[in-house]
């Protein structure tokens, strides 16, 4: 049996890890949950789970929540000083790191540092300190398995002898506006930009889907969780979302993963690996389907194209892009911004960012704190 810390439940990768939690037969158990302030919710999973504790990040939510579990022997705790307690717990085995955000870097870096095998879903963990996290894992010889779907594919597809590989591609389902020109795109509305074709996900990583600097993201999480050049790393839009990524070898021969889309298999793979469990998940079926792949137009789509800049150039300046992607597109969600004006600010902050290299933790905080504040002074 696995222990499981499962930072940010009450989202949508922690709701799904749940309903995997649910079917493994007893395999899997829940330490401690941890989200932001969704308190109903919580209290649906604390009551369902029967965790050890319970932590919230508000400080109001984690009082009210105290109060509707006072009749269960579960703890509460809040803020950050909870969430570090319950990643280091002696009892945890894997901490699920579905945090949204930049906020899942330090008790990532707190869980490995505490031997603890990471299920990892917080892409945004590896842009901002992937130079960090990577030595840390391996000092620690700590496994860090991804629930992406793109990199839980290439992780299944690859081969003991890195040497062999040519290249890996990702595939992205270009999101809703896929085929749409930047004339059109100026049309978009918030409500347009919501509407997955292919996943259900929450409201961040949808807009970041809708600009394709999702799969920016993944690239660069892609380039330290397989230490590939980057040069190695080519995207395919495949609208299907049935290939989920593949890896080229040095003889021309290609594997691929597929599955439905359907976010509870890459996340009971790095539950279960690395052996593999039967579920009652539906299963893909391919029979009438038309399978189609397409360069990504870095024209309409100009975040993917930023990212592999900002990742080649590397520093601080990655952890800049992320954190001025995500002020940005909360400002977008609250109709501060435009849909193209998103790209307009993320890329002037990263233009105006002085990149310090080779970054600890304190100077990877520092550069998302100046462009947290310089994204919303542009939005302003």
């Amino acid at each position: 049996m696995k222990t499981l810390t499962i930072l940010g439940s009450t989202g949508s990768v922690g709701c799904q890890t749940l309903d995997v939690v649910r079917h493994a037969e007893g395999r899997l158990k829940i330490h401690a949950l941890v989200a932001a302030k969704s308190v109903k919710l919580m209290e649906e999973q604390a009551r369902t789970f029967h965790p050890d504790v319970v932590v919230m990040m508000d400080d109001a939510a984690a009082r009210e929540l105290r109060e509707r579990l006072r009749d269960l022997p579960i703890k509460v705790e809040q803020g950050m000083d909870g969430i570090m307690n319950c990643v280091i717990a002696p009892q945890v085995d894997t901490v699920v790191t579905a945090l949204s955000g930049r906020i899942g870097l330090e008790p990532t870096l707190a869980a490995i540092e505490a031997g603890k095998a990471i299920a990892l879903a917080n892409k945004e963990t590896l842009v901002a300190g992937g130079e960090l996290v990577m030595s840390m894992a391996k000092k620690m010889n700590c496994p860090i398995l991804p629930v992406d779907s793109e990199h839980s594919a290439i992780f299944q597809c690859l081969e003991e002898s890195p040497e062999t590989i040519e290249k890996i591609i990702l595939t992205a389902s270009g999101g809703p506006f896929f085929g749409w020109t930047k004339e059109k795109l100026t049309t978009v509305t918030l409500e347009n930009a919501l509407r997955h074709p292919n996943w259900d996900m929450g409201a961040k990583i949808t807009i970041d889907s809708a600009t394709m600097m999702n799969k920016g993201l993944e690239v660069i999480e892609a380039h330290y969780l397989f230490n590939m050049d980057y040069d190695a790393i080519e995207v395919l839009v495949h609208p299907q979302s049935v290939i989920h990524s593949m890896v080229e070898y040095k003889d021309g021969s290609v594997l691929a993963q597929l599955g439905r889309a359907d976010m509870r298999l890459p996340i009971q793979y790095a539950l279960s690996y690395p052996t593999r469990w039967k579920n009652p998940f539906e299963r893909l079926d391919l029979r009438g389907k038309t399978l189609t792949f397409h360069e990504p137009d870095m024209e309409a789509f100009p975040a993917l194209a930023l990212a592999y800049q900002v990742g080649r150039r590397g520093g601080t300046l990655p952890a800049v892009m992320n954190a001025a992607n995500e002020v940005v597109v909360s400002a977008f969600l609250q109709k501060r911004v435009t849909y193209l004006g998103i790209h307009d600010i993320v890329e002037k902050v990263c233009s105006e960012h002085h990149v310090l290299d080779n970054p600890n933790l304190e100077r990877i905080l520092g550069a998302d704190t100046w462009a947290r504040e310089r994204a919303e002074e542009l939005i302003n």
